[in-house]
């Protein structure tokens, strides 16, 4: 065998060995900790396989009640931060107001700052507001209301950013060409502008109702402990239950969850197939 295929046998070895890492820390991290609850979610105390966990889980109207809230919740919040972070990041797309892109990092500023401290010192913030107005606490008396605003304040960065990358894809010469052909400016907004974000608003309305499901720490912060979404019935069977089945039921509300995610993902690739479809239709 030549020296050279030697020498090319060995770099391809080393390139390839700079994968082991990612892959131990995949298998430790990301693939064990779903096998083991896939473990936990089909089997009873004994180690036997069962789907007593799942009925334990379905058979609850409080499971149900939590679910529907966590829902709920993610789905406001979602729409909330959407309708907010297009404007904005319209505005921080166009070079007219935003010529150095400073804007930018004062929005993206928060996102260094650890998010239970943000949700602490709004919580303060929000009940010394609403006492002027309603004489209490907004987080004792309207928990729900609360908690959204503590996720949109959390994830509205979250919304903005794919958003503001969006639009700066777009092609100026498309709206310019409607507004020259007699588009008035919300023709030009719903039937030019719209569809050239679509693809930023799947990735927002994502990237904000995905954490949104989970974020029981917002929550909690934010409802003075008394409101539960779904991530804190999760955390009562791992952190708390001294039951025998606790980590079997909540292995199987954790795939509950998981399960919701990755509809919400087989969606937004749904829609994102389209939209390239589309696109290659064009061209």
């Amino acid at each position: 065998m030549s020296e050279a295929v030697l020498k090319q046998r060995k770099r391809f070895n080393f390139r390839g060995s700079l994968c082991i890492p990612y892959g131990v820390f995949m298998a430790l991290f990301v693939i064990f900790p779903l096998l083991l609850i896939l473990y936990y979610a089909f089997t009873d105390e004994n180690g036997k396989f069962s789907f007593g966990n799942w009925g334990r889980v379905f058979s609850s109207p409080e499971n149900w009640k939590v679910i529907g809230a966590t829902f709920m919740i993610a789905a406001i919040t979602t729409i909330v931060c959407i309708l907010i972070a297009y404007p904005i990041a319209y505005l921080l797309s166009n070079k007219k107001y935003n010529s150095n892109k400073v804007l930018v990092y004062i929005f993206l500023l928060p996102m260094w700052i650890n998010f239970v401290i943000r949700t602490i010192g709004l919580k303060a913030l929000v009940n010394a507001f609403f006492k002027v107005f309603i004489g209490a606490d907004l987080t004792a008396t309207y928990p729900y209301v609360a908690i959204i605003i503590g996720m949109v304040y959390d994830y509205l960065p979250f919304a903005i950013l794919p958003l503001y990358n969006q639009m700066l894809k777009m092609d100026k010469n498309q709206i310019e060409a409607a507004a020259d052909l007699g588009a008035n400016p919300f023709q030009v907004f719903t039937k030019t502008i719209i569809p050239m974000t679509i693809p930023g608003i799947v990735s927002a309305c994502m990237m904000t109702f995905m954490p949104t499901m989970s974020s029981y720490v917002i929550a909690n912060k934010m409802s003075e402990n008394s409101t539960k979404i779904i991530g804190n019935i999760i955390e009562f069977w791992f952190g708390q239950s001294t039951s025998p089945i606790s980590n079997h039921v909540g292995s199987a509300l954790s795939l509950v969850m998981l399960m919701i995610i990755g509809v919400t993902l087989l969606i937004e690739k749904s829609l994102s197939g389209k939209e390239d479809t589309k696109k290659g239709g064009i061209w």
